[in-house]
């Protein structure tokens, strides 16, 4: 009877975990706090205060005033028109402030996905509006699929190496602008350059003065700080900090002026700078993203459109969503980013907004850290930095015109130097030489063949590093002596994959001059099968003329030695010391001597 009852006793307590675990899953999904943390509104909105939003109107002001020249100058960048760049720049932020999860991150157009873009809008504008559609509906499905910990194998030398690559060609597309030379600005590093130097006899005085002055002014501005301290005036506190909001805006101000010399000189009859043109303002055709397209008279259906795409459309998904999650965890601090809400957010921002006719859009490093500085307090700051771009928009645009195309240009090749980190190279010529190589080949690639097959480069050599890695794990040897004998200890570190067979075998032999060797496996985790078959061959081998200690063996491990081979279980030996074991060998022969 007692038997029973322990049976049932023992059955109810195993099945109870499973019924709890079950609960708590089904708890977490559909309690009121899991909805919320997918709608952050919800969260941050009945704490709202009027601090709150004095403060995010400020820091909303501050980044839509260079969200303006930069949405133009992205979609420059891209071959869309003008106003797609400042749509871009105001839905996506709207639809950001429901969702969004990081309170500094601003989402809009960047430079690096409009020069991804530029490729397929060189056919028909329709493809940006339909890339934003399905880069959002990709994000939106890795977001429901709970799949934010795949951009954890992307590693920091191929997202430094891509950046840097972008960086790099986007400014140098920028030179046609700056310069207003003849030909095309190139769709990579290599043919920009190249169209520059054909075309360097096309040079405009006139646009490259302005240009460079645009460029020199931007820097003086980013490094002008008025100094403060502890005895300092309550005024000159004042002062700084105001200034500090124009050094903040150096972008708009410097567009602004630029704008103001272009119309003054319109006025006398002279214009010596390319212009922007006109901008069609207004709200953009609120619709679905089309499915279908006309080029060069011909109209492409859908199939069509993503065969254009191809297999390389893939990229512009997965960089808007490195971009954002990356830029919310530098900006994060100690706290926690949840990877799975960002692509929700994000994947939204691009599916929603492509009703609007925007282009594909992520959170903006430059934005971003401009938002962070202002003391933005919650994502209302983009709702504020949409109104004001949504304004410009609608009642600004024939200011719009009178924009210099270099100055401009000039903007983008400030911001890209920004992005360009030169210190990563040093640190890995130091520290780690295969992944150097990673990142020079993701850049290599990326300026001359394109942006998209340089992270592919990347991360296919990353994938290969990890692989050799594994192949040919951490093997260190040092040789000592204990009495009379000479002995060798080798120590694995780190898991033996099937990989690493031959390479430990070979190991094996290699070292094996003395007449002691000991296997230290106080740092190995795992083994598979095939390395422990070679290992027992090679040990079966070797044993006529050497002797094998097997030290500090974790249990599973021996378990596993001693199921393959019976009898292996006599060459184990734990403890703190290995020189006791190798003297018992001694005390051990000279008893069997005896």
């Amino acid at each position: 009877m007692s038997g029973v009852i322990c049976s049932e006793h023992i059955t109810s307590m195993i099945g109870r975990p499973r019924e709890s675990r079950l609960r708590r899953i089904s708890k977490k999904v559909c309690s009121s706090e899991s909805w919320r943390r997918r709608l952050p509104i919800t969260i941050w909105l009945p704490k709202y205060n009027i601090d709150y939003l004095i403060r995010d109107i400020i820091a909303g002001v501050t980044v839509g005033l260079t969200s303006i020249p930069q949405g133009i100058a992205y979609a420059i960048i891209a071959g869309v028109p003008p106003q797609v760049g400042l749509y871009s720049s105001i839905f996506p932020g709207v639809v950001y402030m429901l969702f969004g999860s990081c309170k500094d991150v601003t989402v809009g157009p960047t430079a690096i996905l409009a020069a991804l873009l530029a490729k397929y809008v060189a056919y028909s504008v329709d493809f940006a509006y339909l890339a934003a559609f399905l880069s959002g509906c990709c994000i939106l499905l890795l977001g429901v699929l709970q799949l934010g910990f795949l951009l954890d194998f992307i590693s920091k030398p191929v997202i430094s190496g891509f950046t840097t690559a972008a960086a790099l060609q986007i400014a140098a597309t920028q030179l046609k602008g700056l310069f207003r030379i003849s030909g095309s600005s190139g769709h990579t590093f290599v043919s920009a350059l190249i169209n520059f130097f054909s075309n360097i006899t096309t040079v405009q005085l006139w646009d490259t003065v302005l240009g460079i002055a645009t460029i020199i002014s931007l820097l003086v501005l980013k490094r002008l700080v008025l100094p403060v301290s502890a005895t300092s005036s309550h005024c000159r506190v004042v002062t700084a900090r105001i200034w500090q909001y124009f050094v903040r805006a150096r972008n708009a101000l410097v567009v602004f002026a630029c704008t103001i010399l272009a119309y003054i000189l319109h006025l006398y009859g002279r214009t010596p700078f390319a212009l922007t043109g006109k901008i069609h303002g207004g709200l953009p055709h609120f619709g679905p993203p089309p499915f279908s397209t006309r080029v060069a008279n011909e109209t492409i259906g859908f199939e069509g459109m993503l065969s254009v795409f191809g297999a390389e459309g893939f990229v512009m998904p997965l960089v808007a969503i490195l971009e954002s999650i990356a830029i919310a965890k530098a900006f994060a601090g100690s706290t926690s980013v949840d990877g799975s809400q960002e692509m929700l957010a994000i994947g939204f921002c691009n599916m929603l907004s492509s009703f609007c006719q925007c282009m594909p859009s992520t959170g903006s490093f430059t934005r971003t850290a401009l938002n962070h500085a202002s003391g933005v307090v919650t994502p209302a700051g983009s709702l504020f930095k949409a109104s004001l771009v949504l304004l410009s928009v609608t009642l600004l645009t024939d200011a719009f015109y009178f924009i210099p195309r270099s100055t401009l240009a000039a903007i983008i090749m400030v911001a890209m130097s920004s992005l360009i980190d030169l210190k990563i190279i040093k640190q890995l010529w130091r520290n780690c030489k295969l992944q150097l190589m990673v990142y020079t080949s993701t850049v290599v690639v990326g300026v001359s063949a394109g942006l998209e097959y340089g992270i592919v480069a990347g991360a296919v050599l990353d994938v290969i590093r990890a692989m050799y890695i594994v192949a040919r794990p951490n093997v260190t040897t040092h040789t000592f002596k204990v009495g009379n004998r000479d002995c060798v200890c080798i120590a694995i570190v780190g898991p033996l994959s099937y990989a690493s067979a031959e390479h430990v075998s070979r190991m094996l032999r290699r070292h094996a001059r003395t007449n002691v060797i000991v296997l230290d496996a106080r740092h190995l985790t795992t083994v598979d099968i095939g390395v422990a078959e070679n290992v027992i061959s090679v040990i079966l081998e070797l044993e006529s003329n050497h002797t094998f200690l097997l030290w500090n063996f974790p249990d599973k491990i021996r378990a596993l030695l001693e199921d393959l081979h019976t009898g292996f279980g006599s060459r184990f030996v734990t403890g703190p010391s290995i020189d006791q074991h190798i003297l018992g060998l001694d005390i051990e022969r000279r008893d069997h001597v005896y």
